[in-house]
């Protein structure tokens, strides 16, 4: 496992992430992706409620992935963070990922409780990438 982070006072203006997070693409590490999560939203000062619909969504997307994560691979989370919003995107390795099925639990879900979510195969990775706004207006770094 390995995280890596540097603070962006503007947000993310390139596509270099704020924070990255390296882990076994296994269920196993799915608490320690919701408590970075948690952690940075707290950062921006999400509310609590914010905080714990982020947590629940983040383990939806981590549910989405992992299923077709490459034998063997990691799963990379990439945080990105602005005044007031968190964006993540969950990767696996995965050279026969399909498009989600819009009608899973986790995909309402998390459709639900994130501002915005999408789902693709780019470059034999599987990403599913959701944007979180803060319910209070005018929060900041």
């Amino acid at each position: 496992m390995s995280v890596t982070g540097t603070a962006h006072p503007g947000g993310h203006q390139s596509d270099r992430a704020d924070v990255e997070l390296r882990l076994p693409a296994d269920s196993a590490y799915a608490s320690v992706l919701r408590t970075t999560a948690a952690g940075l939203a707290a950062r921006l000062d999400f509310t609590i409620d914010d905080i714990e619909d982020l947590r629940i969504a983040v383990g939806e997307a981590n549910a989405m992935v992992l299923p077709e994560a490459d034998p063997g691979s990691d799963l990379t989370c990439r945080f990105y963070l602005a005044p007031g919003t968190l964006t993540i995107a969950v990767s696996v390795a995965s050279l026969g990922a399909a498009a989600p099925d819009r009608d899973s639990f986790a995909w309402q879900v998390l459709t639900t409780l994130a501002t915005s979510a999408t789902a693709e195969s780019v470059d034999d990775q599987f990403v599913v990438t959701l944007t979180m706004h803060s319910s209070i207006a005018g929060v900041g770094l």
